[in-house]
């Protein structure tokens, strides 16, 4: 399905999509920041959202955020499956869109434990994470698939960085004056979304290789193990600066992301910018060879 056209319907779901997923770690960045600064404890997803329900227009807010979320779910579901970013059939190609499944899957069930907030349901919040784990290692096996999940979380959030040093991300970015003058921040966000992510999926692995549900921690445990370093105040405050920056990522890409099969071959990247800039360095450093 390689030389599918995107559906009309992908974009508008992809930008709201991206703009509930930026909205939630604006959320949990500034909960981190406010903690850092404050003194009380971090919260992760989850628990960040319940603190949404009590303030004026929070249940409203969780039901967007809810579609929002399910909306990024639909699009990194149906990305994958008609190949919408041009990722292919190799190797390659495989696992990203395999992630993208994830992906997709991942914040369907954030959606419906947004919408289970709104609702006044509070049985998602605070571990559960420890609740998956636990269902997990009752398998036959669990020990070894919940280790499989830890080191593919690892995985993931090593790509995250990867994806920020790398500048991978430019690729499907609209080049303009705000891309470019956003890039530092998008990356520092970037680097810090995978930094927390290697650490959920490093609780993941200790769970299955101790047998115990209690080890397995999501975000704000990442942000806990955080501020228990050294300067971990400080740590943990540019951890949520970071998450700042990881949801200015997503607001951008809500604005800004391209659609190779929806945007056409004519529109201009962060990716293609950096490219023609690299090649006019060569063809000058060629012109003043002897």
């Amino acid at each position: 399905m390689s030389s599918t056209q995107a559906p009309g319907w992908v974009v508008p779901v992809m930008r709201l999509g991206y703009s509930a997923r930026g909205v939630v770690y604006v959320i949990v960045g500034g909960l981190a920041v406010l903690a850092a600064w404050r003194g009380g404890e971090a919260e992760g997803t989850t628990d960040a959202l319940a603190n949404l329900r009590g303030a004026p227009w929070g249940v409203p807010a969780l039901w967007v955020i809810a579609i929002g979320l399910f909306a990024y779910a639909v699009w990194r579901l149906i990305d994958a499956w008609m190949d919408l970013e041009d990722y292919g059939t190799g190797l390659k190609g495989i696992v990203a869109r395999t992630g993208q499944v994830v992906t997709g899957l991942i914040h369907g069930a954030l959606g419906a434990a947004t919408i289970r907030l709104a609702l006044g349901d509070s049985s998602g919040e605070g571990g559960g994470t420890q609740t998956l784990a636990s269902k997990v290692l009752a398998m036959e096996n669990g020990a070894l698939i919940m280790m499989a999940i830890g080191l593919v979380t690892i995985g993931a959030g090593l790509y995250y960085g990867y994806k920020g040093l790398a500048e991978k991300y430019k690729a499907h970015l609209r080049r303009n004056a705000t891309t470019e003058r956003l890039d530092p921040a998008i990356k520092a966000g970037l680097l810090a979304h995978g930094a927390v992510i290697v650490l959920i999926g490093g609780f993941l692995f200790y769970a299955g290789q101790t047998t115990d549900p209690g080890q397995a921690g999501g975000m704000g445990q990442a942000f806990e193990t955080v501020r228990a370093q050294p300067f971990g105040r400080v740590l943990l405050a540019l951890l949520g600066l970071g998450m700042l920056g990881f949801a200015l990522y997503c607001l951008v890409e809500a604005i800004y992301r391209v659609v190779p099969r929806a945007a056409g071959g004519d529109v201009a990247t962060l990716a293609t910018r950096v490219k023609a800039r690299a090649e006019g360095e060569l063809r000058r450093a060629a012109a003043r060879a002897p």
